[in-house]
């Protein structure tokens, strides 16, 4: 059997940085027990992640998402803005806290007071309890 080069995988992953690093990876998750796509011929993982790439039984482009998701320490998850409400208003409540969107984008705040804050959570009533699990 031949030897892998870095010359049969050097056309699949054009920078050998990266190439390296994908090898790495790959046989990292070999390692853990990812299947083989391909015999292993009673070659190391290092040489079978080559002989993979080499032969194209992996994409390049999925593992380098999978080694940057594997760095990766905090997972940004986009979700949608939320939009302005309008508040309403309770018996208690004397001044409404409004939100004004202006024109450029800025959201303005009125301002409420601590006794005004404070009548308005007196007059909120807390949910019945139920028994339910």
């Amino acid at each position: 059997m031949a030897r892998v080069t870095v010359e049969d995988c050097i056309d699949k992953v054009e920078n050998r940085f990266e190439l390296v690093l994908l090898a790495a990876h790959r046989a990292r998750m070999i390692s853990s027990g990812s299947p083989l796509t391909i015999d292993r011929d009673n070659d190391k993982n290092p040489v079978v992640a080559l002989r993979e790439i080499a032969e194209q039984t992996v994409s390049p482009e999925d593992m380098k998402e999978d080694l940057i998701h594997s760095l990766q320490k905090f997972v940004e998850v986009d979700e949608p803005e939320t939009e302005a409400v309008p508040v309403v208003p309770s018996a208690n409540q004397h001044q409404v806290t409004q939100v004004n969107n202006v024109d450029d984008g800025a959201v303005e705040f009125d301002r409420m007071s601590e006794e005004d804050l404070l009548r308005g959570l007196e007059g909120l009533v807390p949910p019945e309890r139920t028994d339910d699990v």
